[in-house]
């Protein structure tokens, strides 16, 4: 089943996943990335049902961009390999 969405996801991971240079990667990234991710989806669902009685369609962006870089948060840190994971903490 990983497999399997490795190959759906593939667009968003081989931005993290691509180089050969060196990494510094450290367990506790990964657990601190899928927190991050959760607490961005969260943020996009709570704006969402604040902003159900906005005119307009403007409330959309910020509930699009915290949903999008919640799931990529997602994504990386349950799929990608520990350099993708180190790779979005800056390889430092």
């Amino acid at each position: 089943m990983k497999q399997v969405l490795i190959k759906t996801f593939w667009f968003i991971l081989r931005h993290f996943e691509n180089g050969q240079q060196d990494y510094a990667y450290k367990p506790m990234n990964r657990i601190i990335l899928l927190v991050v991710g959760i607490l961005f989806c969260a943020l996009a669902i709570t704006s969402l049902l604040f902003s159900f009685g906005a005119e307009g369609y403007g409330f959309l962006i910020p509930v699009i961009v915290f949903f999008v870089v919640g799931l990529v948060c997602l994504i990386v840190a349950s799929l990608g390999s520990d350099q993708a994971v180190a790779k979005i903490w800056g390889n430092r």
